[in-house]
């Protein structure tokens, strides 16, 4: 009797299973084989150059996943409540800028005061100097957006170059997307004057992070779910082709930014997740873990680990600065790194901070900062904001 009931358990826990895979679910995933992760030696060995990074504007708002700062220093974030604020250069005070009513990302700044917004939830927007929040475009070849991720601006001409991270996934599903490992992604390009955007790529893991080279010569997208960095061409013998920049980093990339001179920074959300990449050549599986119930599930992904990890890469995509801390303290997770004047700014996509730290101390001959400019007032005053 025993027996026969474990077998109908067994029976019935079969059917279970079976219809759990052969059932639509919330992914399709598509088995892919990543490349054994680089170890964290050599020029990804741990380190704490990170750990000084000063916090700023503390109790401002959560998740300033992508940040501006213009040449006076004024630091521009998005926020997840869709706030968009303005931190003074002496981080004492801030302006409310506007609330996009979605979830600001990315965020470009030209000299005139515009600042472009790459909106999750709205697509790609334009706040002007006179506070007026306008849509630029929300869908490309028939496609509508599904989760505008990062953009950056080209020197000469203007042209805006930006991500559609997943035409499939929505905001916040990019866990979904990176599961199903399918290339859901674009870089697009908006021009300004004619208003017309383009699709540059398509066929993309998760586009995210982008930014415009040398002399508006190529354009930088990273791939999150694919762990690299690719190259499109916008000039000279290769325009309109691709190549890998980077490949096979140690962690997921995020945001990236060029200093116009010589480097690239390249954030990196979190290290790579050996259980991650385990189950790549195992779709059936992540499809029933993607059913399961909700705590359960969360169990079973892959958890941010408190890391922060940011790399510098000159113009070959060769690792020039490796800098990171691990301590209980850290800031982290890194989503975003801006070079301007003698800081590097930070931007995370849930701390409830921004960041800086001294260019001096990760790049050799770099201008240190003013004068008492590393003790001054990091935290402005509940309702200091300028109006």
């Amino acid at each position: 009797m025993i027996k026969r009931i474990l077998l109908l358990a067994i029976a019935g826990i079969a059917v279970v299973v079976v219809g759990l895979i052969l059932a639509p679910g919330p992914i399709a995933p598509a088995a892919w084989q990543p490349k054994p992760a680089p170890a964290l030696t050599g020029v990804y060995a741990p380190n704490e150059a990170l750990k000084p990074a000063q916090r700023l504007a503390a109790g401002i708002g959560n998740g300033p996943e992508g940040i501006a700062v213009d040449a006076a220093g004024q630091v521009y974030a998005g926020f997840i409540d869709g706030r968009v604020i303005r931190l003074a250069a002496d981080a004492a005070a801030y302006v409310e800028l506007a609330n996009t009513g979605g979830r600001p990302l990315g965020l470009s700044i030209d000299a005139t005061g515009n600042l472009v917004i790459a909106d999750a939830r709205k697509g790609l927007l334009q706040l002007t100097p006179d506070g007026r929040l306008e849509t630029l475009v929300d869908s490309a070849g028939g496609v509508a957006f599904g989760f505008t991720n990062d953009v950056d601006r080209a020197a000469a001409d203007g042209m805006l170059y930006f991500t559609d991270a997943s035409s499939k996934f929505r905001f916040p599903d990019y866990l979904r997307d990176q599961a199903e490992h399918r290339p859901h992604g674009r870089l697009l390009r908006y021009d300004p004057q004619t208003h017309v955007t383009d699709v540059l790529l398509d066929g993309l893991y998760f586009a995210n992070g982008v930014a415009v080279g040398p002399d508006d010569a190529y354009v930088l997208v990273n791939e999150t779910a694919a762990y690299r960095v690719v190259r499109y061409w916008l000039k000279g013998e290769k325009a309109g082709q691709h190549e890998i920049f980077i490949d096979n980093l140690p962690g997921f990339p995020d945001n990236l930014s060029f200093n116009g001179r010589d480097r690239f920074w390249l954030a990196l959300a979190s290290p790579r997740d050996p259980q991650v990449d385990a189950l790549a050549g195992w779709p059936t599986l992540r499809k029933l873990i993607a059913r399961l119930p909700g705590r359960v599930q969360a169990l079973l992904q892959s958890r941010v680990k408190n890391r922060s990890f940011v790399l510098g890469l000159d113009l070959d995509g060769k690792i020039v600065a490796n800098l990171q801390y691990a301590g209980d303290d850290a800031y982290a997770p890194i989503t975003s790194v801006e070079e301007q004047g003698p800081w590097l700014y930070f931007g995370s996509f849930s701390a409830a901070e921004i960041a800086r730290l001294p260019l001096q101390n990760v790049v050799p001959g770099a201008p240190p900062p003013p004068p008492g400019a590393q003790d001054a007032p990091l935290r402005p005053e509940a309702g200091r904001q300028i109006k």
